[in-house]
């Protein structure tokens, strides 16, 4: 049967929404459990990603830094209920938007999704592109490089705040079999060879216990690897990034455990996890270590 009722299509931006037609509005997403689909069973994270906001980040030295992030939040959802309200991912998140930012505010947040979603656990990914200024290693020059870093936390059922770093770290290996193979071409042969290098990244994640900044978690993977890609680049810096890669030659196991001794060295770090990718340019394949520190029930 055909409705006699006819729906106009029609946007009316006069219309003004009062409390009495918000309280009359549906809400499944907020229904009992017996409008649950599948198992009635608890959901781990549910929640949005990559919500996008420009926020300041508190730096190591000088005025805080604002950079487009990109946030993942989430809570756990109980068996018995069928949603959460997503928007209020977002409205809480809001609230410390004009604030400066620290790995220390993620508690703050979390404590913000538990009230107003009336979750148990809750979780939050920050991700931006961090700027600092590089120093060529010969002419002087200066030019920003780029970290890719994620601010992670959790708060559990039982108050227990957990937060994370995440940094991906962008170095050059020159592999030590090819260079000695290239020695033994020209000193045995008189054959000019070139040592095979490639670009790598080291996905850096670490636990911590106390205040750490981008620039500490940077600094201790310069420190490990040495071989940092360069930004701002003359002949002479050329020059210097080859016997730089001469001088610190590694297989990606030497870059797995030169970051490990580096990270274990540092008592603000509770755990971490590595994993190097060296890109091969012999293989048509990359090369894989990953190495944790090893805490009973840690990261893996």
């Amino acid at each position: 049967m055909i409705s006699t009722t006819q729906v106009k299509r029609f946007y009316d931006p006069t219309f003004k929404v009062t409390d009495a037609y918000k309280a009359s509005m549906p809400d499944l997403q907020n229904g009992p459990a017996s409008l649950i689909e599948g198992a009635n069973v608890p959901i781990q994270q549910v929640g949005i990603s990559n919500f996008n906001l420009p926020l300041r980040f508190r730096a190591y030295e000088g005025d805080p830094v604002q950079l487009q992030a990109s946030i993942d939040g989430y809570v756990g959802l109980d068996a018995g209920k069928k949603g959460i309200n997503m928007s209020r991912i977002m409205r809480t998140f809001y609230k410390f938007k004009d604030r400066v930012f620290h790995l220390d505010m993620l508690e703050e947040i979390l404590k913000g999704y538990q009230q107003d979603l009336d979750a148990t656990e809750a979780f939050l990914r920050v991700g931006f592109s961090y700027p600092l200024m590089m120093d060529s290693l010969r002419s002087g020059m200066q030019g920003y490089q780029y970290y890719d870093v994620i601010f992670e936390g959790h708060l559990d059922a039982h108050g227990v705040f957990t937060k994370f770093m995440h940094l991906d770290f962008v170095y050059s290996s020159a592999c030590p079999c090819s260079y000695e193979l290239a020695e033994h071409a020209r000193e045995t042969r008189e054959i000019a060879a070139i040592p095979h290098s490639q670009r790598s990244i080291a996905s850096v994640t670490v636990e911590l216990k106390d205040e750490f900044f981008v620039e500490d978690l940077v600094a201790i993977c310069r420190d490990a690897l040495q071989t940092e890609t360069q930004v701002m680049v003359k002949r002479e810096d050329e020059q210097a990034f080859a016997e730089l890669n001469g001088a610190y030659q590694k297989f990606v196991e030497d870059a797995a455990r030169l970051l490990y001794q580096e990270l274990d060295s540092y008592t603000s770090i509770q755990d971490f996890v590595v994993r190097c990718n060296h890109m091969e340019s012999l293989h048509s394949h990359d090369a894989v270590s990953r190495i944790c520190k090893g805490v009973p029930g840690g990261l893996r």
